[in-house]
């Protein structure tokens, strides 16, 4: 699930909710691993020549220009590993993207913030039905669950949708936000309703649950992504920016339309990601996304399987969108079509990371622009929609 960041996405909200749509309740699959998912040094698997030019030919097809800088991919099957661009690092440059440039995700932040509180519960230290009041009491619907706040049932709404809260940061895109400060923005919203009764992707929830793990570890956020996720899986390259600006080289250069009073497009690269917080604003690579796939489908490496299992079963059927077919869960979804995970989506950039367990492929997709294509779709999970198609 991915959602922009202003209030340009309004209506792009409710769309995204269909883009990871949705699971059965209380799945009692078996958690099953998907093939290894290496990184660059072993991408040169022999993958089937005839799919590999079908991958290849959906980046090509891409409308690359001053709206789409650039795009990499990643297939990983039981066959091999397919990896393939389009386009260049930034405007203006002659660099194809690579797997080792750095690039911001986004929502996917939603997925390493979500896999800390899961290892929070197997360590004891916190339980899904702990009410948010009890570590932060001024939140907005206190008596919401952790887990409610995890599966986006909290009723609790997104600063992001706040027009004050826009307009500071689209006034000045260095702009420094601390999490109590976009609590703040949220509570000056009317409630999207009681605890349970309703859906909607809020970043808030995001935001208060990374509150959460700080107040219960006694860390900065940033050490907790680094000791208990990046070092772990050897994603070398992966950081908590917190409130740094700063994207270490190499990177790609993300253009943006959010904030922007005409139809030019602006680089946001350098756009500071604090408003992200731990609902998007990690920085990773192609190569580390790859590792973190592996650990996000398995739980290899940061999950016991009892509780990859827990996140498996997480997954909503109701209150709509949600349904039968497919539903959010806990930081990641399931959609109709059995493929699993998230999208994401801050200014420049956009992410999709995907497993289908029934074909055993893993699919991640970084785009240098958050700008919709014409006729919809921001690039990342609509470049995904394609590569999926073309491995039938």
């Amino acid at each position: 699930m991915h959602t922009r960041f202003s209030a340009r996405a309004r209506g792009a909200l409710a769309a995204a909710v269909t883009v990871v749509a949705l699971a059965v309740a209380g799945c009692s699959t078996p958690v099953s691993a998907p093939a290894p998912t290496p990184g660059a040094t072993d991408t040169a698997q022999a993958f089937p020549g005839e799919v590999a030019a079908e991958l290849q030919a959906v980046l090509d097809a891409a409308p690359i220009g001053d709206r789409l800088p650039g795009v990499i991919a990643r297939v990983v099957t039981a066959d091999g590993v397919w990896t393939g661009a389009a386009g260049t690092v930034a405007l203006g440059s002659d660099a194809e993207p690579s797997a080792v440039d750095r690039t911001r995700v986004g929502s996917l932040t939603k997925t390493m913030t979500a896999t800390i509180l899961l290892q929070l519960v197997g360590e004891e230290l916190v339980t899904l039905e702990d009410p948010i009041s009890k570590y932060v009491p001024d939140s907005p619907n206190g008596a919401a669950t952790l887990r409610q706040l995890a599966d986006m049932t909290s009723g609790i709404p997104s600063y992001s949708l706040d027009p004050e809260w826009e307009q500071a940061y689209f006034g000045d895109p260095s702009a420094v936000f601390t999490s109590q400060q976009l609590l703040d923005y949220a509570k000056t919203l009317p409630l999207d309703g009681a605890p349970g009764e309703t859906w909607v992707y809020s970043n808030t929830n995001y935001v208060l649950l990374g509150m959460v793990i700080e107040q219960v570890l006694g860390q900065p956020i940033a050490d907790v992504f680094a000791e208990r996720l990046f070092a772990p899986l050897g994603m070398e390259a992966s950081v908590y920016p917190d409130e740094s600006a700063a994207i270490d080289e190499p990177h790609l250069r993300g253009v943006t339309l959010q904030g922007q009073p005409g139809d030019a497009p602006v680089d946001a690269t350098d756009w500071n990601p604090s408003f992200g917080s731990t609902a998007g604003e990690v920085v990773s690579t192609l190569d580390d996304l790859t590792l973190w796939a592996h650990a996000l489908f398995t739980g290899e490496g940061v999950l016991t399987p009892e509780l990859q299992q827990l996140r498996r079963d997480s997954i909503l059927s109701s209150p709509p969108p949600n349904s039968p077919e497919g539903g959010y869960g806990i930081g990641w979804g399931k959609r109709p079509d059995g493929w699993w995970g998230h999208s994401g989506t801050i200014p420049g950039f956009t992410t999709s990371v995907f497993h289908s367990y029934d074909e055993d492929a893993t699919i991640i997709v970084v785009a240098s622009s958050d700008i919709a294509f014409e006729g919809g779709g921001e690039p990342a999970p609509a470049i995904f929609e394609e590569l999926a198609a073309a491995l039938g």
